[in-house]
């Protein structure tokens, strides 16, 4: 396989799996795109490469900025915007399992812990909602909790077996 087909074949398997972290393909794609450039590129590089619009390519980029997976880089004497990537894999893991629990996670614990909350009047319909969306509660907390104290890890022997286990 040469470099400009596994190039593509990347991009597109990066942008399918996009999908599997919370955010479409176009943003993944572009994310892989920075991921294995030697340098920031510009909006315009960045639309020629995935041949998709000025739009889609602003808007998509400022997406990835939110989730502080894409950094906007100043070059000297130059008006135009580049853009570069986290390239380190599991620095990237960290940041993007956090931003989901924020995104996604948190969310949930706090309906389900206002859905646990409210008033009990003796029906058993109530008592097993509480008791039902109480563990739900438990189980999402206790299952942020130990996301959140292995993405805040730095390198060090744990975090490495972790994920050395999960491979």
């Amino acid at each position: 396989m040469e470099f400009e087909e596994a190039k593509i074949k990347f991009i597109n398997t990066w942008g399918s799996l996009g999908t599997l972290w919370g955010i479409n393909k176009a943003m993944a794609q572009i994310q892989a795109l920075l991921f294995i450039a030697t340098k920031p590129l510009s909006t315009e590089e960045i639309m020629a490469e995935l041949q998709i619009s000025r739009g889609n390519t602003s808007m998509n980029v400022r997406q990835l900025i939110e989730w502080g997976i894409v950094t906007k880089e100043l070059i000297p004497g130059e008006r135009k915007e580049y853009f570069s990537t986290e390239k380190d894999v599991q620095e990237l893991a960290r940041v993007i399992a956090k931003e989901r629990s924020r995104r996604e996670i948190q969310p949930v614990i706090k309906t389900l812990k206002e859905v646990s909350s409210i008033k009990d009047d003796g029906t058993q319909k109530t008592k097993e909602l509480i008791k039902q969306t109480k563990a739900l509660h438990e189980l999402a907390e206790t299952a942020d909790t130990m996301l959140n104290k292995l993405v805040s890890q730095n390198q060090n022997w744990l975090t490495k077996s972790l994920l050395k286990m999960f491979k």
